[in-house]
């Protein structure tokens, strides 16, 4: 992601939360459903963890979790509210989704919630996580849709413009869909969790042979 996206983030790591409760109303079910996705798996990855609003539940469902995000101020804030509730099975890195130093084939799942909206290069984002997937394992990325309505059109001009918030694309259910089928990915669940910036909810798996697909 690029040098502006990292500051961004940096600028705005401790008020992340607050910004959250704004645009919250599909998170609560967003995160049951990331719950339920990831319950009893061994390995989790999650990329652009921020704050760790998603991390926590990953932590009670899953037996550890790798959560990374490129902004040392969200891994700050990340790992005061894995201390503040006792979670101890999550392990904190710094670093880029590009550039994951990490071996292939290595999670049972990844998780990359609200993220894929701002990537530079959805392509390549995609396939650096499908790498890291074991055949089989699933990817969860819950993504604001801001153009699944017109009210959700208007809310994120509006936020972008007041904001400076770096969105590089607009999802809805079925462009977010056809991009997760290209990249390798059989999707097992595509749902919109309606708000004033609804959320849609996917999940998919990796096909056994996407790795001779890319």
């Amino acid at each position: 992601m690029s040098d502006s996206s990292q500051r961004y983030w940096e600028r705005n790591a401790a008020r992340y939360d607050r910004s959250m409760l704004l645009l919250g109303g599909p998170m609560p079910r967003t995160l049951e459903l990331v719950g339920e996705a990831v319950r009893g798996t061994r390995e989790v990855l999650e990329v652009a963890a921020g704050t760790g609003l998603v991390t926590a539940v990953l932590a009670r469902n899953a037996a550890h979790v790798v959560a990374t995000d490129y902004a040392p101020a969200m891994i700050e804030q990340l790992q005061r509210r894995l201390d503040e509730q006792g979670l101890a099975n999550v392990e904190c890195r710094v670093a880029d989704l590009y550039r994951l130093d990490m071996p292939p084939a290595s999670f049972d799942a990844v998780v990359a919630a609200n993220v894929l909206h701002l990537v530079n290069d959805l392509e390549h984002a995609l396939a650096a996580l499908v790498n890291l997937l074991r055949p089989g394992g699933i990817l969860v990325a819950p993504t604001y849709a801001h153009d699944e309505t017109v009210a959700a059109r208007v809310v994120s001009r509006v936020l972008g413009t007041l904001t400076g918030f770096p969105g590089r694309r607009r999802f809805t259910r079925s462009t977010l869909g056809a991009a997760l089928e290209g990249a390798g990915l059989s999707v097992s669940t595509l749902v919109v969790v309606p708000g004033l910036l609804p959320i849609v909810f996917a999940a998919a798996t990796k096909r056994a042979n996407a790795e001779e697909e890319e």
